[in-house]
């Protein structure tokens, strides 16, 4: 979730005029060989309107421009974008928020990689093979893989995952249907079986993982490839591993760098892996530190960083021409989305449990809420077309399956204010009361950010109030924003609406984010259609690449008829680079690795 700012006071005269206009209208898991810049044609359908200061992806490569010749050694300075400090929950196995991500890629990385098209190749940790019933994973890892504590990798490390994960104790997010669909795993879960029956150990190296079901998600994604370092955390509570110090404060991957320091959710350093499986990186040093967005330009331009993970696109319009820097852009495999809280999550059977009495339960009031607001402007206006109107929960960043024919649903508050009139929300003085006559008040959180955040929620709180809808906002920070919405698996009772973003994972199936077993499920949405179609999607049938993706475009107008929550917004994720970088690339399947990333001179290039 990537804030940023303007001008305070530019910003507020344009968000006043921004105010004005839409009134007299009507009233926010990872890859092979050589760079590749981004598809034209996969980006064009989307591209915003060619107006003047309005910007399209298309505008940018995904490979930074080596100048120069690589020096021995170096080190570089990565800038996290954020208002606040990352939690330190430093394992895949464990993590939820995407700044921890952002901390882990350093230093860990899955046995698998895929290429551009989102499949699982050879190339990585490991290499696999199927049955010939598609049921059956083999994976073979390498023999130069080995923990940053020289011990190897095993396959008695990826089978400790999984029970850890499938264990009773374990408190993090990753226990979804990718686990219980291996076989053996209720049973294990249930605590009626000692071990997980479908995973077996081979060797050292090599364990076979088998499933209920072939499905075309295992070949892309669907299969957890994290392990968790078995000589270290075998004898640990799995209830205490999330919190340990092993986590918290001394965690190890077998990535390119090691962990050498933390100062905790503010910076990391970073020293060379010189026993990193795909050779020793180039680099000696990496320091992470946090950067608040309202001062990312001055790092950048100072040279007080060489790349950040992503630059608040608001910001671009008035920085595209930094001379120090080359801008990198892509998709982003993620969308801005509002989110109605329709249930509460059952902790005991780790399971979705909808209301139909919930306070936003009829999806007549939640169509009419996102007929009220214009994202299409939003992008322009806000983001410089570099965030724009989101139609479908499948965004662009997979073509293959997102359907740019469904329109989602248009901007037109008339129609919104007459649905509302016809399900029975009558107008009493400003605002709307429910259909029972009492008064409706709608409770709406947002997270901090740069200058735009609270703006930007306002704007969504007004034109909520403009179809008579009494909204109250209440802004909150990243990380407590999400235990309100649900990340523990505790739901704050004073939350109604939510604005959050998801970054999707590289399989299509949104099971993991909308699937009645989904911690992330967080609206707390489910019916027996959604689950219908869920299931197919990843059945026999649906290796039929025609065939699922004719399923998927029924669960995306399915989901845009009932609203459980609407996008906002599909993303660019543009990123500056210090021009003495070399060997950089953003994106997925580009074959070029952090390994290999080097710079030209001792110190960062700083802008005239």
């Amino acid at each position: 979730m990537k804030k940023g700012f303007f001008s305070r006071g530019i910003f507020f005269t344009m968000m006043l005029v921004f105010v004005l206009v839409l009134a007299a209208c009507s009233s926010e898991k990872e890859a092979t060989p050589a760079p590749t810049a981004n598809q034209g044609e996969e980006k064009t359908e989307e591209k915003p309107a060619n107006e003047e200061g309005v910007y399209s992806i298309d505008d940018f490569n995904n490979a930074k421009t080596n100048e120069g010749t690589a020096i021995e050694g170096g080190s570089i300075t990565f800038g996290l974008v954020s208002d606040t400090a990352f939690e330190g929950t430093l394992n895949y196995n464990f993590y939820s928020g995407n700044p921890d991500v952002k901390v882990l890629e350093w230093f860990d990385e899955g046995l698998l990689t895929w290429d551009k098209d989102y499949v699982y190749t050879n190339d990585g940790a490991a290499t696999y093979e199927t049955s010939e019933d598609g049921k059956t994973f083999t994976l073979t890892i390498r023999d130069n893989v080995n923990w940053h504590d020289g011990k190897p990798v095993t396959a008695e490390d990826l089978q400790f995952a999984y029970e850890t994960i499938g264990s009773k104790g374990y408190d993090g997010p990753r226990y979804d249907s990718s686990f219980t669909s291996v076989v053996g795993m209720d049973e294990f879960h249930a605590g009626t079986a000692d071990t997980i029956s479908g995973i077996e150990v081979l060797g050292d190296k090599q364990i076979s993982i088998t499933y209920k079901e072939s499905t075309p998600s295992l070949l892309t994604g669907g299969v957890w490839t994290y392990p968790l370092a078995k000589h270290i955390f075998g004898d640990m509570d799995v209830a205490k591993m999330s919190s340990s110090k092993e986590v918290r404060e001394t965690p190890i991957g077998f990535g390119p760098f090691k962990v050498e320091t933390i100062t905790p959710g503010e910076s990391v350093t970073y020293v060379k892996n010189e026993d990193y499986w795909r050779g020793a990186p180039k680099l000696d040093k990496v320091t992470l530190k946090v950067i608040n967005p309202t001062t990312v330009v001055q790092e950048l331009k100072s040279g007080g960083v060489d790349l950040v993970d992503a630059f608040p696109t608001d910001q671009y319009k008035d920085n595209a021409d930094m001379s120090n820097v080359e801008f990198l852009g892509n998709i982003d495999r993620a969308y801005t989305y509002i989110g109605f809280k329709l249930g509460t999550w059952d902790e005991a059977n780790g399971k979705v449990v909808s209301n139909a009495d919930a306070k936003m339960g009829d999806k007549n009031l939640r169509k009419a809420m996102w007929m009220a607001v214009d994202n299409d402007q939003v992008g322009k206006r806000f983001y410089n077309g570099l965030r724009w109107n989101a139609t479908t929960l499948i965004p662009p960043s997979h073509p293959e399956f997102h359907d740019s024919n469904n329109p989602g649903v248009a901007y037109d508050p008339e129609a919104a204010k007459k649905l509302l009139d016809e399900a029975g929300y009558k107008l009493e003085g400003e605002f709307r009361t429910n259909p029972d006559g009492t008064p409706l008040e709608i409770n709406f959180i947002s997270m901090t950010g740069g200058d735009i955040a609270q703006p930007l929620a306002q704007y969504y709180v007004q034109s909520w109030a403009a179809i008579g809808l009494k909204v109250n906002l209440e802004m909150v920070e990243f990380n407590s924003f999400y235990d309100r919405v649900g990340n523990t698996g505790k739901d704050d009772p004073n939350v109604d609406v939510y604005q959050a973003a998801w970054g999707v994972g590289i399989d299509v199936d949104p099971s993991g984010l909308y699937g009645r077993d989904a911690l992330y499920n967080f609206p707390r949405f489910s019916s027996e259609e959604n689950d219908r179609l869920l299931a197919a999607g990843v059945s026999a049938e649906a290796f039929d690449v025609d065939k699922r993706k004719e399923i998927y475009n029924e669960w995306q107008q399915y989901m845009v008829d009932e609203v459980p929550v609407f996008p906002t917004l599909y993303r660019a994720v543009v990123v500056p680079v210090n021009k003495r970088v070399m060997n950089y690339a953003i994106g997925d399947g580009t074959g070029v690795y952090l390994n290999e990333l080097a710079v030209n001179a001792d110190k960062a290039v700083v802008a005239e």
